[in-house]
């Protein structure tokens, strides 16, 4: 017997706000339907408290939700909606610890260069709130990443009006690549012949042994592999780039992943920060060490640093770092108006939505006069930014793609049990000089070993044998279904590639693919193919690893439905149950500084709506619970009428924002259950609840149009106060009054 249970994740920013709005509504339809529906807090904040209790009082703990969340995805009842998270920065780390002390928590501060073991140890504990932390819990499954028909359809009836034409006169726009010694040219990979745990250890020059990490439990089949970035060939290539994009005149951009791969990309960002600004920064180098300056955490990580100095030395590192700009190529900007740079903070610029952005924008980036210019992106490592090269390309030669017409490319993910690259993080490590590191079996043999020098930038990934046999499955079923091509993104050159090709070969043949379209091609080969097919209308299902689920289920959806956001996102879990996942929260900073200043929050929670619906059927079928099926099937047809009647959230002030429209999804549901007549009791209870809003439909959006036009006080950035968030996100009393009486 399945659970009627269905947990619903606190999360951060704008889909956290957004919640305030539309899980009273979620709760007050499935009440007295067998439908339970719980909040578990994932938050950035909910993790810290979560981990720190030592200090708080007993109102300020909180249990260990995610470590609960984890367990239950290992389970055949796990219903879980999850929200986008903050995969968090340092610097995001430190602001919300700067928020909860001064809201009371006695929280200790983060150490970013720990001086003593008792530092140290506090680091290693706060290393499980940085960076990707939840999902590598939660994704005990892979992922089926699809716009819903109903989604698509609308999308092609009513295009976004976000694609910029590429220039008629050429586009100097590109994307720039190390050759080699990088993780690409570098990665050794094998698979496991049978259980083990390894230790991996760096061995110096001189035959010094330290020991890196002790144990990595090993299982059968599980596919491991090595991979070294080599910093001194990194540096030479952000030179050589810097050279070219100021010899072109052309604007020079990066692109990393240093909020979910976070060790091994805010160092590249450092680096690339360290060669621009050398002239400032190797200047001061001693003062700024002083003062703990760090530019892994960007040009921001040195700024914000300088107020520790006397006002007349900060002036002249300031000029210094100014006067870098007068020499340098121009640099993308993240907000013209402030002078915030593409190189000030990390999470500002996350490759996988600021790329299909540049593509959106004609092989653009926004310049410090606030106009498009062509850009160099700077994607160093080559695993995929050939992909990216490729799309370029393709624009250049045959223009911008058109979301009216253009087919769509759904995505089968390898990620469960923590596959691949962003399962890395405590197997990533930066060379403490000239050697080899080494993994080691339990007897003592090298199982695999790489060359380093000071500072190279070493990542171990793995991913399980259950982990790929699961994926394969589930890329044929989805290409069965959908009656269209799978293509597995997969290049022999690669050393993890390779042993996942023999995989894929292996377990194919378990699975029925007669009269089946399914092929395996290398990275910048399938982007070809794949986009052949988007620009003829034709659908393609990329079959791909964790980093490339990532990148594309943000590249097709900006461009074929204008956000992410609006994807279906399902994660069978393999022990049975199911995680629903509601999109990309990359744009949420901007929408809560646009409601805090101004009371518009235009979070489109189309992604939550639709997340719904499989939920409910879960629980329908594992049940046979009648009303959830009805209220899955009635939900999916009130998401069809929003998207017809267009009331998703406006981008502008003063016009529908996020709680407009789920008060239209609310008005529409009630009506699809009133119109139903497969349940009586629930046909006569939501016909009052459907005549109430359609006769109040005018009083309440003009209630909440009214709450619109002024700043927002909630209490917090990332520790909201929950009355006032509460207030400022139900600022209909006529709508809560009908929602708060079913």
């Amino acid at each position: 017997m399945g659970s009627s249970k269905i947990i619903w994740t606190k999360i951060d920013e704008a889909p956290a706000l957004a919640t305030y709005s539309l899980l009273p509504i979620v709760q007050a339809f499935t009440k007295g339907t067998g439908v339970e529906v719980e909040t578990a807090d994932i938050s950035l904040t909910g993790r810290i408290i979560a981990n720190f209790p030592d200090n708080l009082t007993d109102d300020q703990k909180i249990d260990d939700k995610l470590t609960m969340l984890g367990d239950l995805a290992k389970t055949p009842e796990a219903n879980i909606i999850k929200l986008p998270n903050i995969s968090a920065s340092i610097p995001q780390l430190q602001a919300a610890i700067a928020e909860l002390q001064a809201h009371g928590y006695d929280i200790p501060n983060y150490p970013e260069e720990p001086k003593n073991d008792d530092e140290k140890a506090l680091q290693t504990r706060f290393a499980k709130v940085l960076g990707s932390a939840v999902n590598p819990v939660l994704r005990e499954g892979n992922s089926d990443r699809r716009a819903a028909a109903s989604v698509k359809r609308n999308a092609q009836k009513n295009p976004h009006r976000m694609m910029k034409d590429w220039p008629e006169s050429g586009s100097r726009a590109r994307v720039a690549h190390m050759t080699e010694k990088d993780f690409f040219g570098s990665e050794k990979s094998m698979t496991m012949a049978g259980n083990d745990d390894v230790r991996i250890d760096f061995v110096a020059a001189d035959g010094t042994v330290t020991n890196l990490k002790k144990s990595v439990p090993l299982l059968e089949g599980e596919v491991i592999d090595t991979s070294v970035m080599n910093v001194n060939a990194l540096r030479a290539f952000f030179t050589k780039t810097i050279e070219e994009a100021k010899s072109e005149g052309v604007l020079l951009s990066l692109h990393l992943k240093a909020t979910m791969m976070k060790i091994s990309d805010p160092v590249m960002f450092g680096h690339c920060v360290s060669v621009y600004f050398a002239a400032a920064l190797d200047k001061h180098a001693d003062t700024l060490k002083e003062i703990g300056a760090n530019v892994n955490n960007g040009l921001a990580g040195v700024l914000d640093k300088l107020d520790k100095l006397p006002a007349d030395k900060k002036a002249e590192i300031e000029a210094d770092i100014n006067a870098v700009y007068e020499t340098m190529p121009a640099l993308a900007m993240v907000n013209s108006h402030k002078g915030i740079t593409n190189l000030h903070v990390p999470n500002d610029v996350i490759i996988d939505a600021s790329m299909p952005n540049v593509v959106r924008d004609g092989g653009r980036m926004w310049n410090n006069d606030d106009a498009l210019q062509d850009t160099i992106a700077m994607i160093p490592d080559r695993c995929y930014a050939t992909m990216y090269q490729a799309t370029i390309a393709d624009c250049q030669k045959n223009g911008q793609f058109d979301p009216s017409t253009m087919g769509g490319v759904a995505n089968v993910g390898l990620m469960a049990k923590k596959a691949e690259e962003y399962g890395s993080h405590d197997k990533t490590f930066m060379a403490q000089g000239e050697g080899t590191i080494k993994v080691i079996n339990n007897n003592g043999d090298i199982l695999l070993e790489q060359a380093v020098e000071t500072g190279d930038i070493f990542r171990m990934c793995q991913a399980k044998d259950e982990a790929i046999r699961d994926w394969v499955k589930l890329g044929v079923n989805r290409a069965r279904a959908a009656g269209t091509p799978a293509v597995f993104w997969l290049d022999e050159a690669r050393g993890h590639d390779s042993e996942i090709i023999k995989k894929v070969n292996l377990y194919l043949p378990e699975n029925d693919t007669d009269g089946l379209d399914i092929r395996i091609m290398k990275p910048v080969d399938a982007i070809n193919f794949t986009l052949e097919r988007v620009r003829r209308g034709e659908d393609t299902i990329s079959v791909t690893g964790n980093v490339l689920r990532d990148y594309l289920t943000d590249l097709f959806p900006i461009l074929e439905l204008g956000t992410s956001a609006r994807m279906l996102s399902i994660v069978p879990l393999l022990n049975g149950g199911g995680l629903f996942e509601t999109g990309a929260g990359g744009s949420a900073p901007k929408h809560v500084a646009q409601f805090v200043k101004e009371g518009h929050l235009r979070w489109d929670s189309l992604g939550e709506y639709c997340a719904l619906v499989p939920s409910l059927e879960m629980i329908a079928k594992s049940t046979n619970n009648n009303k959830a099926a009805l209220l899955a099937s009635t939900l999916d047809e009130a998401v069809g009428t929003y998207l017809d009647n267009e009331r998703n959230p406006s981008r502008k002030v003063n016009e529908i924002d996020n709680r407009g429209s789920s008060f239209y999804l609310g008005m529409y549901w009630a009506q699809a259950l009133a119109n139903q007549d497969q349940d009586a009791e629930m046909k006569e209870r939501f016909t009052a609840v459907a005549n109430q809003l359609a006769e109040n439909e005018e009083k309440i959006s003009a209630e909440l149009l009214a709450a619109q036009g002024e700043a927002m006080d909630i209490g917090g950035y990332f520790d909201t106060d929950k009355a006032k968030t509460e207030k400022a996100m139900r600022p209909s009393a006529t709508f809560n009054g009908i929602i708060d009486s079913i």
